[in-house]
């Protein structure tokens, strides 16, 4: 019966460790004069956090992170007015996506052996989910499908490829590593 306890515990710290891996990431920001969305690596902290932890540890992750953010913890980019405002803002849509989208990377990545392709296809079908969120929620507080496409997505493609990549390239190396987390 101790053991249990124990693993709870080690598994609320895996998902607290995990929103703060995400903080850290999104602080990594990059504000860009043609958008109110800035480029930060927040994006690659929801895939790798998905594509390790799995669907359910990676949602709870991801809900953590919305939840202290919404309580005005400095969790979200510093380019944004943080708190319930930056969930509402422009970057609202991408933000409240990321509990679904670490889940989805997850799902995947769960349905068999972790190789590269798999990590790259939970990826980039994340991407998709959190790019349609996102172009969503812009699209309602512009009004225009096309505004909402050049704000939030044209300037992002490259970079997103490349965050696909390397969440992948460090799942796969992560996974070759044993570690007491997995």
């Amino acid at each position: 019966m101790q053991e249990r306890p124990a693993e709870w515990l080690r598994q609320g710290i895996i998902i607290v460790g995990a929103s703060l891996f995400v903080a850290l990431c999104a602080r990594l920001s990059l504000p860009l004069p043609f958008t109110p969305v800035p480029l930060t690596l927040q994006n690659f902290a929801v895939l790798l956090v998905g594509i390790t932890l799995g669907s359910r540890r990676a949602f709870a992750a991801l809900a953590l992170y919305l939840f202290e953010g919404a309580c005005g913890a400095p969790v979200f980019s510093p380019a944004g007015p943080g708190g319930m405002l930056q969930l509402l803002g422009p970057t609202g849509g991408f933000l409240m996506a990321y509990p679904f989208v670490a889940a989805l990377a997850g799902w995947i990545a769960e349905r068999g052996k972790l190789t590269f392709a798999r990590a790259i296809a939970a990826g980039f079908l994340a991407e998709v989910l959190l790019f349609a969120a996102g172009i969503a929620w812009l699209a309602v507080l512009t009004h225009s499908i096309n505004q909402a496409l050049r704000l939030g997505f044209y300037g992002f493609i490259f970079a997103e490829v490349i965050k696909v990549m390397l969440a992948a390239s460090v799942a796969q190396a992560r996974r070759r590593v044993p570690t007491a987390l997995s």
